[in-house]
């Protein structure tokens, strides 16, 4: 841990020069500038991929329902445009947050009638991927529903707990040393308005559940299991910390 500690205090901190006005910065403001490139020309990021599957599965009918999403909710440019920056968000059924993959499942199960996606499957990647570039350019907006608020703590709690055989917490990374280098990587200040991103190390479209994982298992920590309600909570706290922020899914990064 104080080896950890001592390479983090060590690092170049040049990434922390911020434009004038804004603290915070997007994960995108932390890579290089032909991955930055590739994020912003849809001819060359891989994450559109998953957009054209997501479209395609927009229009087609599946399970005993015989419905698509688009019988339902229309043209998705513009029946979900910002849904994808007001997730997580209170369902009144199950009486906690859901993200944004679940209520797609949600919906598949109940209207479609039809199995549920598994978790960081091609076909839920997909659809989430499209829903959330009806939102590219537009601010994350989390529910205020007085509902969360208990859910909220929670995930702001996990935030700074400190986890695993390194010790560490998201916040000491993400809050405390942002900018500065470990393992030969700048250290984002861990805005999730990206998301789902294509990352060149996975060479594949993933969650951010997915992400938090890796972060957990990165300090030798026990990963919460995807869909829990841990990592919901601690999607709900980071769509808070990002407020106002712009959506730029799908992103991409290292």
């Amino acid at each position: 841990m104080a080896a950890m500690l001592i390479v983090l205090a060590a690092c170049s901190a040049a990434a922390n020069a911020q434009p004038a006005g804004e603290s915070r910065l997007p994960g995108s403001a932390f890579m290089g500038r032909s991955t930055q490139e590739m994020q912003r020309d849809d001819s060359l990021n891989p994450g559109m991929l998953w957009v054209q599957e997501g479209e395609a599965l927009w229009q087609r009918n599946a399970g005993k329902s015989d419905l698509s999403c688009a019988s339902c909710h229309g043209d998705a440019q513009t029946s979900m445009r910002g849904v994808a920056a007001r997730y997580p968000a209170f369902d009144a059924t199950s009486k906690r947050p859901l993200n944004l993959g679940q209520r797609i499942n949600q919906c598949r199960q109940e209207h479609q009638q039809a199995p549920a996606f598994a978790p960081e499957s091609e076909a839920l990647l997909g659809l989430e991927s499209y829903i959330a570039l009806q939102s590219r350019g537009m601010p994350v907006t989390p529910p205020g529903d007085a509902a969360l608020q208990a859910f909220y703590v929670r995930g702001e709690q996990r935030w700074r707990q400190r986890i695993g055989q390194l010790n560490l917490s998201c916040a000491q990374c993400h809050d405390e040393n942002w900018g500065k280098r470990l393992g030969g990587s700048i250290i984002p200040q861990g805005h999730a308005g990206g998301y789902p991103i294509y990352r060149l190390e996975w060479q594949a479209m993933g969650s951010l559940q997915r992400r938090l994982r890796n972060c957990m298992t990165g300090v030798r920590a026990e990963p919460f299991a995807l869909g829990s309600q841990e990592l919901v909570e601690l999607e709900l706290y980071l769509a808070k910390r990002a407020k106002g922020m712009a959506m730029e899914a799908p992103g991409v990064r290292p």
